[in-house]
């Protein structure tokens, strides 16, 4: 085989070796740009035995491993009560203050911020439930805002008196139906009001965020903007969740921030977004995504592989700086929340054992993402489907703790490690796609030549994080005409 001058850059001898992540850089209209991770599990995991370590495979704090790998911004949950009259609790990480004040405080010792997510209910709180604190029952909506206020600047005081640097302040979570047991808008706004008021006066350089879910539906998150508009809700961000199984294209994401962003001059972000890097489950808890679930779809457009992982976060952060400066930042919604006790591999009596012991680690630390507790507060959902964790594979941690390379993606956004144009199939580097592509593949999976990381991610076309006999046959087939499976264009 002859090589150009063009292509012997890209490939070199001898062997190859294992590729890494390649990440193209994003140029951030915000220097600012928040590239952030909810980890409002970590306590409860860590009470359960969790331990966590970093890619070499060395133990390590892991906020810590988050600030190394580019992290710059935790997010943490808070829940008023989240414990029946026994004091035993809900799950979901038992995110009550005390936590939210550990988390605020590792989170400052290793350079980064915290945004507060009041949720004001006692467990989870999002489109179909926006259930008030059970000491709020029965209040009217004055004596309602009255206590949201106390409770979030007392709340606030208390994580910042215990070192954490907090940045930003959620006033609930995902309100798109109401907030806290109310659900007309006159009254969600009066509570929304009564929260920033309560941020305001503990900083006034704390930025404050409302957050909404489902921006597939486009007009109807607009008017979450234009209501926020018409009742003089004075706000900083506006702020959605983003998962790709759900909720629209990236196109339409940008879209419908941009004109949150442009039409009131508002910071706009994705508050949640996750990606499975695996179809397998490591706890004996069905997780959202899996190989019967949420694993298809027109905007489903990346790999269920770490390589595809950081695909996604890339991706939605880029979606988000196409608004352009207010674009402020992208949250990885519990990117650590991984098995308490590894089932992989396991069958018969050592399955249900290791599952037995999970269990009884869940209801004892609140690290599944309900136990049998929730039952008093959420009879309908919680109380009947506790478990565990629903995203260990949608992580950055493996089963047994070790960082995952997607994890790099919060760093790599910022330099790249592949160039923006890289050519789909180009595995020569000659600027065009053609036999010689597929030719090269071979010789490198052959150990015989070895692709640089440019090359590498040209020609992995099925985009799974590695390279392997069935990337040299797409190409082959598409020249010879018979599959369309991919496209030849730059790599966006």
């Amino acid at each position: 085989m002859i090589l150009s001058a063009t292509a012997a850059s890209a490939v070199s001898r001898p062997a190859a070796v294992r590729r890494d992540i390649a990440v193209r850089k994003i140029s951030f209209n915000n220097p600012e740009f928040i590239r952030g991770m909810d980890i409002s599990s970590v306590i409860s995991l860590e009470n359960s035995g969790v331990s966590f370590r970093n890619a070499e495979g060395e133990a390590e704090d892991i906020f810590k491993i988050l600030s190394d790998s580019g992290v710059n911004y935790i997010r943490v949950r808070v829940w008023n009560n989240p414990y029946d009259k026994d004091k035993n609790g809900y799950g979901g990480g038992n995110s009550d203050l005390e936590k939210a004040k550990i988390i605020g405080r590792r989170a400052a010792e290793n350079g980064m911020k915290l945004l507060v997510d009041f949720h004001y209910s006692d467990f989870w709180a999002d489109p179909a439930k926006q259930q008030e604190p059970k000491e709020w029952k029965n209040l009217s909506v004055s004596e309602k805002c009255e206590k949201l206020y106390d409770y979030t600047k007392t709340s606030l005081d208390a994580i910042k008196d215990d070192g954490g640097d907090v940045g930003m302040v959620q006033i609930g979570n995902e309100t798109t139906t109401g907030i806290a047991g109310e659900y007309a808008t006159s009254n969600v706004a009066k509570l929304y009001k009564s929260g920033i008021k309560a941020v305001r006066d503990f900083d006034k350089n704390a930025l404050t965020a409302i957050h909404f879910t489902n921006p597939e539906r486009t007009e109807a998150t607009k008017d979450l903007a234009d209501m926020l508009s018409d009742n003089q809700v004075d706000y900083d961000v506006f702020a959605v969740s983003y998962y790709p199984y759900w909720h629209g294209s990236l196109e339409n994401l940008t879209d419908v921030l941009s004109y949150a962003a442009k039409t009131y001059g508002k910071y706009v972000m994705v508050a949640e977004t996750s990606y499975a890097y695996t179809l397998d489950d490591s706890d004996g808890h069905a997780n959202t995504v899996s190989r019967w679930a949420n694993n298809e779809g027109e905007n489903l457009l990346w790999s269920f592989t770490p390589q595809g992982q950081a695909e996604e976060v890339r991706d939605v952060m880029n979606a988000v700086n196409n608004v352009g400066e207010k674009g402020l930042g992208v949250f990885y919604w519990e990117g650590a929340w991984i098995t308490v006790g590894d089932t992989t591999n396991l069958s018969g009596s050592e399955y249900n054992n290791r599952l037995t012991e999970n269990k009884k680690l869940w209801e004892s630390f609140g690290s599944g993402w309900a136990s049998s507790k929730s039952a008093e507060y959420d009879p309908d959902d919680a109380g009947k489907y506790y478990g565990g964790s629903a995203v260990d594979n949608q992580t950055f941690f493996d089963s047994k703790g070790r960082a995952l390379p997607s994890l790099e993606v919060f760093k790599l956004v910022k330099t790249g490690s592949v160039s923006a144009d890289v050519l789909s199939g180009d595995a020569d580097g000659d600027g065009a796609v053609n036999i010689n592509d597929a030719t090269v593949i071979q010789l490198h999976l052959a150990e015989k030549l070895t692709l640089d990381e440019a090359a590498g991610y040209a020609a992995d076309i099925d985009r799974n994080g590695e390279l392997n006999i069935n990337d040299a046959s797409l190409i082959q087939r598409y020249l010879a005409r018979l599959s369309t499976e991919f496209e030849v264009n730059t790599m966006r």
